[in-house]
């Protein structure tokens, strides 16, 4: 639109007073022109000095003309929808570190790509979060997905990233500093998060309200790498376990603690769930998110999978596997008392006092998963505990002296260590004494890699669990043994 008319109503709008002045400009510099022409002329040197100036003029013209066409900063024009050269595209200046590894790595990786998941703090104001985006995009990283946490001061950007694969993770964050980022973390993804967190979350609840022993490991997917530990109910006032403040100091409401790091989460019956993540601060999101699976865990109660197993032993007696909880604490207790000392002792290390305190515990689904091996007339033989030990996963087996050799342990065994992996756990141990052959000869029957560490008597094997489930089965399973699931 031009600076000297303008339409309004459809009709052109004149700048009368802009005239005005145009012509009394032009009328004074023709007076200024003419005195200096009469001046110059009536001198001695006047047509000269009239000729060169001419000619200066015309020589000034000339390299305008020349120097305009050259270096064109004019707008395009209206009807120039044409495409623009590639180097047109580029914003003017110095290229920063990240653009250039993006640029190199886009040339190089032909289309390869790694998934990246980014969190960083930026400041709580318009046009933060699009600088980042900005700063991104030059080093051709590709947002899939943004999560918002908002914070006192500032908001903590969580970024599911796709990038060059030759782009390597300390451009990105030098990037995103650069464009205004704070306190960045990077850490490599998966397909899996490419889920987005509302299905996710949804699927983590639907888990924990079906078993009581996903909480754990619920919280362990929902907040990333973490150590989750459970702490039995300390002995409260008067006023009960769910009034006021523990001696442990975790409020019923649960609380955030070490700058952020540890998260305390009170469990039913007074327990109490710490989660700990040195590495990054827990966010007011995700500590609600937190607090909303505890108090789902809490409202639906005790429960398990009530499924099982029926198996037939090599001698054709028949047994049954299926979880148990705490609701089979006596039955527990009552196979114990049927149990030899050196077997108790192979078990626990020592003397065996206090069993319905520990039986308790083991059998809680809050700190692990129970497997109870059955005969038909409903007796426990046989337990194996999958128990949840902070970042580690521990197994431990316990079958009554009759019932041993007859590949109840191995059963045992196989069935945890493959929970052990549907629930992520990357490796087993198991605590026992060298003398024990028949733990020995069971681990070593799962065909995992193992690492044994041996001190004062006391044997560690760890295995090593793979991608591949280990199937749960007898050693001499088919024909001699048959299973069918109730």
């Amino acid at each position: 639109m031009s600076d000297v008319k303008r339409t309004k109503h459809g009709r052109p709008v004149h700048h009368w007073r802009r005239d005005l002045v145009e012509l009394a400009a032009l009328f004074t510099a023709v007076a200024v022109a003419d005195a200096v022409a009469n001046m110059i002329g009536h001198g001695p040197d006047g047509p000269a000095l009239l000729v060169i100036s001419a000619v200066a003029l015309l020589a000034t013209v000339g390299f305008h003309t020349w120097w305009a066409r050259r270096h064109n900063h004019a707008p395009p024009a209206a009807d120039d929808t044409g495409a623009r050269p590639h180097a047109a595209g580029r914003r003017t200046g110095p290229m920063t570190a990240m653009e250039q590894a993006g640029a190199i790595a886009t040339e190089s990786s032909a289309g390869a790509t790694a998934l990246w998941r980014m969190r960083t703090t930026v400041r709580d104001e318009p046009g933060s979060l699009a600088a980042l985006c900005t700063a991104l995009a030059h080093g051709k990283v590709d947002i899939l997905s943004l999560q918002a946490h908002p914070l006192a001061e500032g908001t903590v950007d969580e970024f599911l990233l796709r990038a060059p694969a030759d782009l390597p993770a300390a451009e990105i964050t030098r990037g995103v500093a650069h464009a205004g980022g704070s306190g960045t973390w990077i850490e490599r993804a998966d397909a899996h998060d490419l889920v987005d967190a509302p299905t996710r979350i949804l699927g983590l609840a639907t888990r924990t309200a079906l078993d009581a022993a996903e909480l754990p490991l619920a919280l362990r997917q929902l907040l990333g790498r973490c150590t989750i530990r459970s702490l039995p109910a300390k002995a409260q006032g008067a006023s009960g376990p769910r009034a006021g403040k523990p001696a442990d100091g975790a409020p019923v409401e649960g609380a955030l603690e070490g700058e952020g790091t540890v998260l305390r989460l009170r469990a039913p019956e007074g327990e109490v769930i710490t989660v700990e993540r040195p590495y990054l601060p827990f966010t007011p999101t995700e500590f609600a998110r937190a607090r909303a699976l505890v108090e789902l865990d809490t409202r639906l109660g005790p429960r398990i999978p009530r499924s099982q197993d029926v198996l037939t032993l090599a001698e054709g007696s028949s047994i049954t596997v299926s979880r148990a909880d705490t609701a089979d604490v006596d039955a527990a207790k009552a196979m114990h008392e049927r149990c030899s000392q050196r077997t108790l002792g192979m078990r626990y290390h020592g003397p065996v006092r206090d069993a319905d305190r520990y039986l308790k515990h083991l059998l809680s689904p809050r700190f692990g998963r129970t497997l109870a091996v059955r005969t038909a007339s409903g007796r426990i033989v046989g337990i194996g505990h999958l128990l949840w030990d902070g970042d580690e996963t521990e197994i431990a087996l316990l079958v009554e002296d009759d019932w041993q050799r007859r590949g109840i342990g191995g059963e045992l065994l196989g069935r945890l260590v493959t929970m052990a992996i549907e629930a992520g756990c990357e490796s087993v141990y198991a605590v026992t004494q060298a003398s024990n052959t028949g733990m020995v000869a069971a681990m070593r029957g799962l065909g995992l890699p193992l690492d044994y560490q041996i001190e004062e008597g006391t044997l560690v094997i760890t295995a090593r669990l793979e991608a591949t489930p280990v199937s749960s089965r007898l050693p001499y399973d088919q024909p001699q043994g048959r299973a069918e699931r109730h």
